[in-house]
């Protein structure tokens, strides 16, 4: 968790900077931005976006600022109920925060104002949408002036975008080692031949990154050398951004796990019962933030969900993940935020001093952590120990709903059908005692219909 103070992750702008004091997220407007927030909030910009469900509302508060001689604003920001990252989303999250950034930017050219960045980092998905959470992202349009946040978009959006959806979708992860953006002389070299065709990615990559390569040398000013841009010329650039982004297309299809659901050995009365439950522990605990860390399509993070309680759904399948928030999409659910992540090799804590972007567990305790129908793969798969395993889950959650899936199951024989058993402690019983030194046993109940067995578990962690 966040020390009280100056939040790691805003540093870079002298426009001002998040802190938190007592619990409580806020935003500092420094003097030097006193000009362009003025305008955000007397042109109706900040009004209209808002209400478009672009931008994050805030409060004007009178609080002693963080630094005082610097200071013209202090606000309080809705808070976002979790931050997540471009390379945790899937392929549809990062083209609508895309999209979302575009919309921004054409709202505010109306409102003679225009985004100086294009930072993914500055977007998060808040009740099922993309949202701008950076309010000083704003300044004035000067007539002429390029947009000097296109390379910045090109970087973090389109490039990740194209090699997602011509090359490979997990080349996503890229963003996790570049974290201003996938570098477009990257990109251009990983995106097959036939992209060169594609007058946007011609444009916006290829011809992009030999630009940048052609200037990258020269002891000249850059900006003194682009040539003006009409406000009619600008907007035709973010129409074809535009276009270019819609044509990037990716359908999820059917990996390892993503039909899971499908080829499981529960019969239906048993899968109903692991439902009802899970159901019933969810109704006992009450939480207000839950994270399913083997989400799949989000059958069971529904059941947290659908209850009004924030839940974050991870899987490391992105075809799950894409259906997952695609169907969010679709029935404009609010509370279930579907991430990519792969527990055996999770989202680290990079950036500046590596204190930039949070690590995972960084951004928790969650108040329940479900772990269902996932044990057995971290722990044969991956060959996890079980207390290795138990003191993970206790440093993620506050409660733990967790099914045990033993060797008998057909599921386990898959995985144990080309490899030794070197897992003798993989047992109920060697479970129960692993997890015993995190863990205190509140429940423990048999999935009637399989030979799996569901708990209920309170950390004994302070």
């Amino acid at each position: 968790m966040e020390r009280p103070g100056k939040l790691n992750a805003s540093f870079r702008d002298p426009s001002g900077f998040l802190f938190r004091r007592a619990g409580v997220l806020y935003r500092q407007v420094n003097l030097k931005y006193q000009p362009d927030y003025d305008l955000l909030m007397q042109s109706g910009l900040y009004q209209k976006l808002v209400k478009a469900g672009l931008l994050v509302k805030h409060e004007e508060v009178e609080l002693p600022a963080e630094q005082s001689d610097l200071a013209y604003r202090v606000l309080q920001p809705e808070v976002v109920s979790f931050i997540s990252y471009p390379y945790e989303w899937s392929f549809s999250q990062l083209k609508d925060a895309a999209l979302a950034t575009l919309a921004i930017n054409r709202l505010a050219l109306e409102a003679g104002m225009i985004l100086k960045d294009a930072s993914a980092y500055n977007i998060q998905f808040h009740c099922g949408k993309p949202v701008l959470i950076d309010t000083l992202s704003f300044e004035q349009y000067q007539e002429g002036r390029p947009w000097v946040a296109y390379r910045q978009f090109c970087q973090h959006f389109l490039a990740p975008l194209a090699l997602m959806a011509f090359t490979d979708v997990r080349l996503n992860q890229l963003l996790r080692i570049y974290i201003d953006g996938v570098p477009l002389d990257l990109a251009s070299k990983l995106l097959p031949g036939k992209t060169r065709w594609n007058f946007g990615l011609a444009s916006h990559i290829h011809l992009h990154a030999s630009a940048q390569k052609r200037y990258a040398d020269q002891a000249v000013d850059r900006a003194a050398a682009e040539k003006k841009m009409s406000k009619l010329s600008l907007l035709g650039l973010l129409d074809n951004l535009e276009g270019t982004v819609r044509a990037c297309k990716w359908t999820p299809e059917g990996t390892e796990w993503a039909d899971y659901y499908d080829a499981t050995n529960y019969t239906r009365e048993a899968f109903e019962l692991k439902k009802s439950l899970v159901a019933a522990f969810i109704e006992r605990i009450q939480p207000a933030m839950a994270w399913d860390l083997g989400a799949n399509n989000g059958e069971f993070s529904r059941l947290a969900s659908n209850r009004g309680i924030n839940t974050v759904a991870f899987d490391i399948d992105p075809s799950a993940v894409e259906k997952n928030y695609l169907a969010v999409k679709t029935s404009g659910e609010k509370t279930i935020l579907p991430l990519v992540q792969d527990l055996t090799n999770p989202s680290p804590a990079i950036g500046w001093e590596n204190r930039e972007r949070e690590q995972l567990e960084s951004r928790g305790p969650a108040d329940m952590v479900l772990a269902l129908a996932l044990i057995h793969h971290l722990a044969i798969s991956n060959n996890v120990p079980l207390q290795r395993l138990a003191e993970s889950f206790a440093r993620l959650g506050r409660w733990l709903v967790i099914e045990f899936v033993p060797k008998e199951d057909s599921q386990v024989k898959r995985l144990l059908a080309t490899r030794e058993d070197i897992f003798p402690d993989y047992t109920v019983q060697g479970f129960q005692e692993a997890f015993a030194h995190s863990f205190e046993i509140v429940d423990k109940v048999e999935i009637h219909g399989s030979k799996r067995i569901l708990y209920l578990m309170k950390t004994k962690l302070a």
